[in-house]
């Protein structure tokens, strides 16, 4: 049994990849450029705001300026409209708390910017106490970097072979692998398990029934 599990969160523990395309065609309308359907969206997302603006400006403006530019409209509106449609996955509740329960210590890792990461946990999870939330700050290099990871597990003080990782795309399973942890790809967030597989997922996970044996080792 494990001692921390630390959770990706777009796509892992959240839906959120109808107010992240929201807000990305709003900033994109502001700065003149034309929108993507949501269908889109799973596939510019995981690699920070950053790199999804990047993939969803018109290739003649994928520059800094134009994604600085997109950055002024986007966290702002984001800010006030992160929770309109975004929802846990189906068992995701009850599983942290049944891990808390059971003592096992619960973290998030995620390359959403940090302001928005603490905002939503603290909405969706309010009874959950997490042993950290670290969304991407300004100085720490995000994932697959495994500073994120690295950074939870000494502040807990627990080593990496006491630690799991879950995530639902293939940057979440080179983060593990990058910070010596085991992995758990699940396959109802944003990406393929093919995506996960070719990672080096250690685990596939179905459901959150999956996701507690691998984590626990319990069928039950």
């Amino acid at each position: 049994m494990k001692r921390i599990v630390i959770f990706d969160l777009d796509g892992t523990l959240l839906n959120t990849i109808d107010d992240l395309a929201a807000a990305t065609n709003h900033a994109l309308a502001c700065c003149g450029h034309p929108a993507h359907p949501v269908s889109a969206y799973p596939y510019f997302v995981g690699n920070g705001i950053d790199k999804l603006f990047e993939r969803a400006l018109p290739p003649e403006v994928r520059n800094s300026t134009e994604i600085a530019r997109m950055r002024t409209f986007f966290v702002p509106y984001y800010n006030t409209h992160c929770d309109v449609y975004t929802r846990p996955y189906d068992g995701i509740v009850e599983l942290l708390q049944r891990l808390q329960t059971a003592g096992i210590a619960v973290a998030v890792a995620s390359n959403k910017y940090h302001e928005a990461t603490c905002h939503l946990i603290k909405e969706y999870f309010p009874d959950i106490a997490f042993a950290a939330i670290c969304g991407q700050r300004e100085g720490i290099p995000k994932k697959p970097d495994p500073a994120i990871v690295n950074a939870i597990l000494t502040d807990v003080a627990i080593s990496p072979t006491d630690a799991i990782y879950v995530g639902d795309s293939g940057v979440d399973m080179l983060t593990a692998r990058n910070a010596g942890v085991e992995s758990v790809g699940v396959t109802w967030g944003f990406r393929q398990v093919d995506e996960l597989q070719q990672a080096g997922a250690i685990h596939i996970a179905c459901n959150t029934a999956d996701l507690w044996y691998c984590i626990t080792g319990d069928g039950k």
